[in-house]
């Protein structure tokens, strides 16, 4: 159950990260997942470190640090990926 969840998460965090940066994003909807799964992994690291291990009802703080990780991790791997893709499709032609 813990796998599925670290999808599903990682799949609604990594749509939130693309609505929030400005521009079409080029990386397919499993990568923009896989970013995802990276950004709360990062995001409860970077939240840990500052302290906010868990809190009563919903924690805010920590979903505040995974969505800004996964922002980061998306725009970032969406930009590698077109980079990749764009040499694969230079050397073809």
């Amino acid at each position: 159950m813990g796998w599925l969840w670290a999808i599903i998460v990682g799949f609604v965090l990594g749509l939130l990260a693309k609505l929030i940066i400005p521009g079409k994003q080029h990386s397919p909807l499993w990568l923009t997942t896989i970013f995802g799964i990276l950004g709360a992994i990062v995001g409860n690291s970077i939240a840990r470190a500052f302290g906010v291990e868990s809190t009563r009802g919903v924690d805010w703080s920590r979903h505040i640090f995974q969505i800004v990780a996964a922002v980061i991790i998306v725009y970032l791997g969406d930009m590698l990926y077109v980079a990749t893709i764009g040499k694969k499709k230079t050397q073809q032609t």
